[in-house]
């Protein structure tokens, strides 16, 4: 028999083989995937716990209590809209809803540029800029109590103050930031963009890695700019980041509560008084959970709608 006459049988015996080698090995994956299917969720079972028993019970009770009349040790009456009726035509409510709007457009919008500026001026992969990154991420890490009691100190409204002296080297007069009705709100801003802008400098950073290098090398042989690589490279390439961005940014604005709690307390004049402020006065310290249970629904509720829509805004330009 020649050599001819014999590969073939010993080529259809390789291919068998594995052929046999495939089927086996996906019968056995099979077999794993049916059989053992619980075992992700058996790892996750404790956080799932948690998250049911300290945040979405809380959230159904919460959504309970909006529509009743609480009493502890009394018993709770049905009061149906009563409490939303009550909270929506109220004049603090508007306000803080007001005040809670505009602290949540500074700080995203400040957070999100000051985190732009700052991943373009870190963006490499030298030591010098992975300890730059590291420093200039300690501000999220730091503790809030912590940050407000430090911003405290720096906004002490005298001219021997920190930032009155910063600000009196370009003859600017002193300021009373957080002690003063017209500045509180903005200062008050400026802490949650200092605390903020690390956070959305390390996402950006993420997003910067992704753009494909070779459209920068491109748009610097047909002699474009910084400005314009930043303009027509850099910002279409973060858009899906921004989108993301935006609604987390969005979020924690809306649900602003320990740095004015600590550094204003919803004062002076209220002319901090956020959201979350006043449903904390009204249910823990005027003892009216129904009321400040509606007002904590309301606020779920337009961080949902504004998410949402913003979800919906993305998809349709995608398409």
């Amino acid at each position: 028999m020649s050599l001819k006459e014999a590969a073939p049988p010993a080529t259809s015996a390789a291919a068998a083989g594995k052929a046999r080698r495939r089927g086996s090995s996906s019968t056995a994956g099979a077999r794993r995937r049916s059989g053992k299917w619980w075992i992700p969720w058996l790892f996750l079972a404790p956080a799932l716990i948690l998250f049911v028993y300290f945040k979405f019970i809380p959230m159904a009770q919460a959504v309970s209590m909006s529509v009743q009349e609480v009493r502890p040790y009394l018993g709770n009456t049905w009061v149906g809209t009563a409490n939303y009726a009550e909270i929506l035509s109220s004049e603090g409510f508007r306000s803080a809803t007001w005040n809670t709007i505009l602290l949540a457009i500074g700080q995203t919008f400040g957070s999100m540029a000051l985190g732009f500026g700052l991943a373009l001026l870190v963006e490499g992969q030298t030591r010098k800029l992975t300890f730059i990154r590291s420093a200039a991420f300690l501000p999220v890490v730091v503790p809030i109590a912590v940050v407000a009691e430090l911003w405290r100190i720096m906004y002490h409204p005298t001219s021997d103050g920190l930032l009155n002296q910063v600000i009196g080297l370009v003859g600017l007069g002193p300021s009373g930031f957080i002690n003063d009705p017209d500045t509180s709100l903005a200062s008050i801003a400026v802490t949650g963009i200092w605390r903020g802008a690390p956070y959305d400098m390390m996402i950006f950073l993420a997003g910067l890695a992704g753009i494909d290098r070779g459209l920068y090398e491109a748009a610097t042989v047909d002699g474009a700019s910084t400005r314009q690589r930043i303009l027509h490279v850099t910002l279409p390439g973060l858009r899906p980041v921004f989108a993301i961005l935006f609604v987390l940014a969005a979020v924690r604005g809306f649900r602003s509560f320990t740095e004015v709690f600590l550094l204003t307390n919803g004062g002076p004049n209220g002319s901090t008084e956020v959201v979350m402020t006043l449903i904390y006065k009204l249910g823990l310290e005027q003892n009216r959970l129904g009321v400040g249970s509606a007002g904590a629904v309301l606020l779920f509720v337009a961080t949902l709608i504004l998410t949402v829509c913003v979800q919906l805004l993305r998809k349709r330009r995608s398409a």
